[in-house]
C-alpha cells in the first residue's frame, strides 16, 4: 500500500492518506476512517472520481494526494442542492461541464398517458432477460457509433453501471430491445437497486420518429407498475431539448438536478 502522511500537527493530529486498493484510498486519523476516495473509468472511457469526507479540511487532503496521482481530464457528478460539496470540488480546481435534470417517472401507464400507446408497424419487444447477446451487443455498438458521430457519446448522462473495461452493456438481463425485420432497432436499459432506473432509451438512427422510444418505454414502464414500483427515474442532459419533452410529454417531472465537474 502507498501511503502519504499530511501532517495538520503533531504526533497523533496527523493524518494519513492511504491506497487501500486500485482506485481506492482512505484518510486516517488516529487509525479512524475519517475519509474516501474512489476513482473509476465509466464505460464511455472518461475518468470518474468521486470524495465522501467527514471535514472539509480532510476532502482536501484526500483531493491533493488522489488528484496529484490521477490523469486529466477527471470527472465527477454531484447533487446541485449539495452547495458544501460543490464549493469543495471547485476549491480542488472542477468547473461545471454540464446540468442533468433527475426526472421523477410515474409507472402507472395510466397515469403517464403511455397505455395507448400502439408498437410501431413491424415492431416487437423482447423482454427483458430474453435478448440475444450478439444482436443486443451489436445495435449497442451501432447507437453509440452513431452518437459519437454526431454531439459525442460523453453528451449522454454520466453512466454510473460499473462495467469491465471495454464492456458497453454488461448485465443483459437489464435490457429489452425493439426488434424489426431488420434486427434490434433500438433498446432500454432499467437497472434497479434501491429505486428503478432508466439509464438509457436509444433508437438508431434511421428508426427515429416512429414512436419506438414510447414503446420502450410504455414496456418498461409497464413492467415496473406490474412489479409494485409506482415511480422510476431518469436523468436528461438540460440541453437535450428532445429527451426532456419526451420525458415531460407522459408526466415526468424534474425532481432535482445534477452537475457533472471537470478538472
Amino acid at each position: 500500500m502507498d501511503m502519504k502522511p499530511l501532517i495538520s500537527g503533531l504526533g497523533e493530529n496527523a493524518v494519513v492518506v492511504t491506497r487501500v486498493a486500485d482506485g481506492q484510498w482512505h484518510a486516517l486519523h488516529d487509525d479512524v476512517v475519517v475519509g474516501r476516495t474512489w476513482a473509476e473509468h465509466r464505460s464511455d472511457g472518461r475518468l470518474f472520481v468521486s470524495i465522501d469526507a467527514w471535514h472539509d479540511a480532510t476532502f482536501d487532503r484526500l483531493a491533493g494526494v488522489v488528484l496529484g496521482e490521477l490523469p486529466a481530464p477527471l470527472y465527477t457528478v454531484v447533487d446541485e442542492a449539495d452547495v458544501g460539496l460543490t464549493a469543495c470540488w471547485r476549491r480542488a480546481g472542477f468547473s461545471v461541464r454540464r446540468r442533468e435534470w433527475e426526472y421523477s417517472v410515474p409507472t402507472d401507464l395510466r397515469v403517464c398517458g403511455l397505455g395507448e400507446v400502439l408498437l410501431p408497424s413491424g415492431v416487437t419487444i423482447v423482454p427483458a432477460g430474453q435478448v440475444d447477446e450478439g444482436l443486443l451487443r451489436a445495435v449497442d455498438r451501432a447507437i453509440r457509433d452513431e452518437v459519437e458521430a454526431t454531439v459525442g457519446w460523453q453528451s449522454m448522462p454520466a453512466e454510473v453501471v460499473a462495467l469491465p473495461e471495454g464492456d458497453t452493456v454488461g448485465d443483459l438481463s437489464k435490457y429489452a430491445v425493439a426488434v424489426g425485420s431488420d434486427g434490434y432497432l433500438g433498446l432500454i436499459r432499467v437497472v434497479t437497486v434501491n429505486r428503478p432506473r432508466i439509464g438509457l432509451v436509444a433508437v438508431r438512427a434511421g428508426e427515429r420518429r416512429r414512436g419506438i422510444a414510447r414503446a420502450l418505454l410504455a414496456h418498461a414502464l409497464g413492467a415496473l407498475h406490474r412489479s409494485g414500483f409506482v415511480e422510476a427515474w431518469a436523468e436528461v442532459q438540460e440541453s437535450n431539448q428532445a429527451a426532456s419533452a419526451l420525458f415531460e410529454g407522459f408526466g415526468a417531472r424534474p425532481v432535482s438536478s445534477n452537475l457533472e465537474l471537470v478538472r
